[in-house]
């Protein structure tokens, strides 16, 4: 069970405790209440778990974001300090934005009131009350084990479907896709028994092989779909619709046009669900696509992906939206346990060939700008690290027209992030996200200055984000190797190449730079 709820006593009420996230919320009542589990389907949005109580009225210990929606998900009221309000009887859910989201259904009519301080539901007399919970699950659930056989390593992909809160379109909300179970590498395939995967009717058929379960695991995730062996990558439902994912562009850019293809027609469909917006896009999009919104938004997945999946890209390719992230991931055995990280962010992974990259060993030169006492250019870092058996080769990823870009393998990318398994597992350790985030400025060249002026400014300026900078300048190289020895979340490397005469600047990070900085916003 990833929530439960406890009676409490001293002060009346129940305590909520979300395990996976590991936050607490209590909600009070006058007196002290018997919450019995009830069925967390009887609840408009998703849940993950749910109880009754019986009670005359519901406190809640500080404000936050509430809305009042009537059965046909009409909003009835927003909830803001000084709101004094008292509603007919009806039957109404009340969404409740704690740090687990919580939702209130109730019959009979209902009085509000909200101040700083709290928020107070109450009732005429007596009332059952559900109260259902959803974790907003941005940590894995549980792990799961594969060995380095292709065919486990699907088997393992395919347990990301359970993170999922609902098979609707509303899915296309953050909110509503937790974050993948981890996976590691060992000696036998192991899929732990609480992981729920949806059936949703949808099967990705790959060849046997990493490099195609790699790129194909966020669009699997995303359909909520299995992946099994096949002859040739497609995308296979239960009613017989097939769509083959090796087209003109090639299997990679299939898979990234078929998922963001998906995306876009679900955020359209979703303004007939819960949230019936004007969407920029749906009026855009719907004049060019023979799609009855309405009518799919009520249809099972599979049959909402096959009608997408009829309208050519090339008809929404001007409306899809700037995609956040590209991970180019070398398909090795040990970057399965990214990839629960790099599907959380639903990016779009690509898996490179080394030798179709562009060597820039004059680059990697980080020796010529840092300097060994007195000495200038004195030493090669390729070469120094060569000899301690810790070469990388610089490599430039094919560009993407990602927001981002990332590289997860033994090369150290040029114009991409380095991710690593190590940063991803950082992320997670991270106790509280008001932890300041350090941040190191190397310029180890004076014509650099400004940039290094310009980085710091732009780093220590955010007043709402708690970075502490520090800034290093002309470090000999035993001082940049004990910079590098310190462990920091970014370090912003800036020095000039020799060859170009530009500058080069380098981001390393024990976090991503694309992790979430800032929480994801409900829905």
């Amino acid at each position: 069970m990833s929530l439960s709820f406890d009676p409490t006593s001293e002060r009346p009420g129940i305590e909520i405790r979300d395990h996976i996230e590991r936050r607490t919320y209590a909600v009070r009542t006058p007196s002290v209440v018997s919450p019995t589990p009830t069925d967390t389907q009887r609840f408009r949005f998703p849940v993950d778990e749910a109880v009754a109580i019986t009670t005359v009225a519901v406190t809640l210990p500080t404000f936050v974001g509430s809305y009042v929606r009537n059965t046909d998900g009409e909003m009835r009221l927003e909830v803001n300090p000084g709101t004094d309000r008292r509603l007919p009887p009806g039957a109404y859910d009340v969404e409740l934005c704690t740090p687990m989201k919580l939702y209130l259904a109730v019959e009979g009519a209902l009085s509000v009131t909200a101040s700083d301080d709290g928020i107070r539901f109450e009732f005429d007399s007596e009332t059952e009350v559900r109260i259902g919970a959803r974790s907003h699950h941005e940590r894995p659930a549980a792990t799961v084990t594969t060995t380095e056989n292709p065919r486990d390593v699907m088997t393992a992909l395919s347990t990301f479907g359970s993170a999922l809160k609902t098979t609707s379109p509303e899915r296309s909300f953050p909110t509503l896709r937790g974050h993948p179970p981890l996976v590691e590498v060992g000696e036998q395939l192991h899929v732990p028994d609480e992981l729920d995967v949806p059936e949703t009717g949808v099967r990705v058929e790959l060849p046997p092989d990493l490099s195609h379960a790699y790129v194909a695991a966020p669009l699997a995730f995303y359909l909520g779909a299995e992946m099994v062996p096949g002859s040739a990558p497609r995308i296979v439902t239960d009613e017989g619709f097939e769509y083959a994912l090796d087209g003109p562009q090639g299997f990679e850019e299939e898979v990234a046009r078929t998922l963001r293809q998906t995306f876009l027609l679900d955020c359209v469909t979703r303004t007939e669900g819960y949230y019936p917006v004007e969407l920029h896009e749906r009026a855009a999009v719907e004049p060019l696509v023979e799609l009855d919104f309405a009518d799919l938004y009520d249809r099972p997945l599979a049959e909402r992906v096959e009608a997408y999946l009829s309208v050519p890209f090339e008809v929404v390719a001007d409306h899809v939206p700037s995609w956040k992230l590209t991970t180019h991931v070398e398909p090795a055995p040990e970057n399965v346990s990214s990839l629960p990280f790099l599907v959380d962010d639903l990016a779009v992974v690509r898996t490179p060939d080394v030798r179709q990259t562009t060597p820039q060993t004059s680059t990697a030169t980080v020796g010529e700008v840092a300097r060994d006492g007195e000495t200038a250019n004195d030493g090669d870092f390729t070469r120094s690290t060569a000899e301690s058996g810790e070469n990388l080769p610089v490599v430039e990823p094919e560009r993407t027209d990602s927001v981002e870009q990332a590289w997860l393998g033994d090369h150290a990318p040029v114009d991409a992030s380095k991710a690593t398994t190590t940063a991803f597992r950082n992320r997670l350790e991270q106790e509280t996200e008001t932890d300041d985030i350090e941040i190191a400025v190397v310029c180890n060249d004076v014509e650099m200055d400004e940039e290094r002026d310009i980085a710091a400014e732009v780093y220590g300026s955010r007043e709402n984000l708690p970075f502490e900078v520090t800034v290093h300048r002309d470090l000999t190289t035993a001082q940049l190797r004990a910079v590098l020895a310190e462990e920091t979340a970014f370090l912003h490397y800036i020095a000039t190449s020799t060859t170009t005469g530009s500058s080069v600047p380098t981001v390393i990070s024990t976090r991503p730079s694309w992790s979430r900085s800032v929480p994801r916003r409900s829905c």
